[in-house]
């Protein structure tokens, strides 16, 4: 069986299985025991199949994914990210769009700690999105910079897909997730200044409203109780790891038992929300774990016949620049990411882009964090970007896939920015880690 029919087989069988509503995993998992059967050998390819799947769940390096999670379900559920966003709004007072920018710094703070681009979102759109509406503000300037700020979560710690994505790519955890910190600080950065500018140029966008005036001490006090201490988990998670004090999975520990100390000094660490947190964590865990078993078992069918090193071959093999080969890369994840879920996106181009870029002699890391931004920018994209059907369930009664949709198009439009100087000057990403990391 030649190379080109296995991949026929695969990708083929994969965009089937998903066409009939079967969910991601067990869409792999079907095509790989297809595959395991038919390239592997049989009853011993079925057999090898699940050592493999035990081999790839079975990674001290997955720990964090789990610890990450659980850390982000313990604010959302404890109520603490509710609290740091209601003293963040203390802090705003005569600004431009002042709530469109209390959701830009607030969404950029709790990204720093949940890990989770839904509940970044679904939190700032069910605070902010109603008193937006009851102060006039434009659906234009009020959807988007939630939407655009609740994907940064995806690029910095303690990112759950950042780790998942780097154990599949086999490339350095802790580079990854450093790597993402200077680029979705510039993306913060532009999102303020648009949305400063244009408030600025179209007051009515933003009416501005009366602002209890209050003394300073008294606008600080709420920021230092329930925000200054988020930020030293922060610290604290990225700081061990910087310094090697920690691995991440011990820095994803101390993450977790940090997150249930502040609960428990705010008393809002109840045996109900302890539950409700675990439940969530386990939820998504299994589902990840199903993912990886399916992912790993994928990729290595694909390499067993030849069909991966054949690819990589001749595409290097072309005459076409190493950049270009990249570009085009980066293009179809776009392309794929107008219709596909995150994950699904990861296993069906990791196995066949991973090789070609080592080929080409591309930085690993560098690539990785330029998939993540690419995944994070797909997060918004029309048709089917999640975080535009959960923006839809936290909407005020009325607002129109539209509206949503030219809502966050210019926050697209600046990620696609930060996504080009990338490629064209890699340090943006590579600079941090190698300055703390090496």
């Amino acid at each position: 069986m030649d190379w080109t029919t296995i991949i026929s087989i695969m990708f083929g069988g994969v965009i089937f299985f998903l066409l009939l509503g079967i969910p991601i995993a067990f869409s792999f998992l079907a095509v790989n025991l297809i595959g395991a059967f038919l390239i592997l050998g049989g009853e011993l390819g079925l057999l090898q199949t699940i050592r493999n799947m035990q081999t790839a769940v079975a990674q001290y390096s997955l720990a964090p994914i789990v610890l990450f999670v659980f850390m982000g379900e313990v604010m959302l559920y404890t109520g603490i990210a509710s609290r740091a966003i209601n003293a963040i709004d203390q802090m705003f007072t005569k600004v431009p769009g002042r709530l469109s920018m209390i959701a830009i710094v607030g969404g950029a703070v709790f990204s720093s700690l949940s890990g989770s681009t839904i509940a970044n979102t679904a939190v700032l759109g069910k605070t902010l999105l109603p008193q937006m509406k009851e102060r006039g503000y434009s659906p234009s300037i009020s959807m988007g910079p939630i939407m655009a700020v609740g994907g940064i979560a995806m690029l910095i710690p303690p990112s759950g897909l950042a780790v998942l994505l780097a154990s599949l790519a086999q490339v350095s955890i802790n580079h990854v997730l450093i790597a993402g910190i200077i680029p979705a600080t510039l993306m913060v950065l532009l999102f303020f200044g648009y949305t400063t500018v244009r408030c600025l140029v179209n007051p009515s966008l933003a009416p501005s409203y009366e602002v209890e005036q209050q003394p300073l001490l008294k606008r600080i006090k709420p920021f230092l109780i329930y925000v200054a201490p988020l930020i030293l988990i922060f610290i604290a998670v990225v700081g061990s790891m910087v310094t090697g004090i920690a691995t991440p999975t011990e820095s994803a520990a101390l993450g977790s038992l940090a997150s249930l100390a502040i609960a428990a000094a705010y008393r809002s660490l109840t045996i109900p929300n302890i539950v409700d947190s675990i439940k969530a964590t386990l939820k998504f865990s299994a589902m990840i774990l199903f993912v990886i078993c399916a992912a790993a078992t994928f990729s290595q069918i694909l390499a067993f016949s030849g069909a991966t090193s054949t690819i990589s071959q001749l595409v290097t093999s072309m005459e076409f620049a190493p950049l270009l080969i990249l570009v085009a890369m980066l293009l179809l994840l776009l392309i794929l990411g107008c219709f596909m879920d995150q994950i699904s996106m990861i296993m069906l181009t990791l196995p066949i882009f991973m090789p070609i870029i080592r080929a080409a002699g591309f930085d690993d890391v560098w690539f990785v964090v330029l998939m993540l931004v690419v995944l994070e920018i797909s997060l918004a994209t029309p048709p089917l970007g999640l975080l535009v059907f959960v923006m839809q369930s936290v909407a005020p009664k009325g607002t129109t896939l539209r509206q949503i949709y030219s809502s966050v198009t210019p926050f697209i439009l600046m990620e696609l920015v930060v996504l080009g100087l990338m490629v064209v000057f890699p340090l943006i990403a590579l600079w941090l880690p190698n300055i703390l990391l090496n």
